[in-house]
């Protein structure tokens, strides 16, 4: 069972943080952002939830919590409106520079966020092309990221297995191609999508297409550990305690 506020954080730093991935990585994207000739800060902010700014600009999107230095304003009164902005594209309350949020809204920021979904919830005809399919999965990756850390500090059922975990930093990682920092300090969780100096536990996937696998379900974990195709190394009571949130993740994400 999905709870809403969790949902929201899940759709916050999981799903619209992966903006920054899609903006560095993404042709179609890039071109997107070429057409904003005047930078955009774009500020969601829940009540009861979470609350961050997306800073668009020609060059990309990057994402900071708070609402410090928003050009724009969005409130939304409850996790469950914020939630249908992405499920139903239901715009929130504009409370600070009302014509360019809906501008905004309207233009660059759907473009940017359709081309996400189409990234995120590919169809199988467009998962043939080569290029897509790596795309897909490296940007799959860093919402899995940034999901797990939502849901390891606000779900019910998470935080049981963040309450076990031990300080420290974990990597995780496709094998040369994309690595993230999971930050744990006093059972709270930050995701940092580049790969730690000094790790204390690591879970690496030693290919794209395995990665892909394991994120759908086509691939065998227990089958792949055995084969030695998943690297795990370090506190291992870690990277158990994140594979039990990771199951959380696919009810949230599926």
């Amino acid at each position: 069972m999905k709870e809403a506020k969790a949902m929201a954080y899940v759709n916050m730093y999981g799903v619209l943080a992966t903006l920054e991935n899609l903006c560095e990585i993404d042709d179609e994207a890039k071109a997107i952002c070429r057409t904003i000739k005047k930078p955009v800060s774009l500020c969601f902010d829940v009540s009861n939830g979470p609350c961050c700014t997306f800073h668009f600009s020609e060059n990309g999107c990057t994402m900071s919590e708070g609402s410090y230095g928003c050009t724009s304003k969005m409130n939304f009164s409850s996790p469950e409106k914020f939630n249908a902005l992405i499920d139903d594209s239901k715009p929130g309350m504009p409370v600070k520079n009302i014509p360019q949020v809906l501008s905004f809204l309207l233009g660059p920021f759907t473009k940017l966020t359709d081309r996400l979904t189409k990234l995120l919830m590919p169809s199988d005809e467009d998962m043939k092309n080569r290029a897509f399919f790596e795309e897909s999965t490296i940007l799959t990756f860093y919402t899995i990221s940034g999901a797990l850390s939502a849901l390891a500090n606000t779900d019910s059922i998470s935080k049981q297995s963040a309450l076990y975990t031990v300080d420290g930093d974990v990597q995780m990682g496709i094998t040369d191609v994309c690595y993230s920092t999971l930050r744990v300090r006093n059972h709270h969780f930050e995701t940092i999508k580049e790969k730690p100096e000094t790790p204390r536990a690591i879970m690496e996937f030693n290919s794209i297409d395995l990665a892909q696998g394991l994120f759908t379900g086509t691939a065998s974990t227990m089958a792949e550990l055995c084969a030695g195709n998943i690297y795990m190394a370090g506190m291992i009571s870690m990277v158990d305690n994140i594979n039990r949130i990771l199951d959380r993740v696919a009810v949230y994400l599926g």
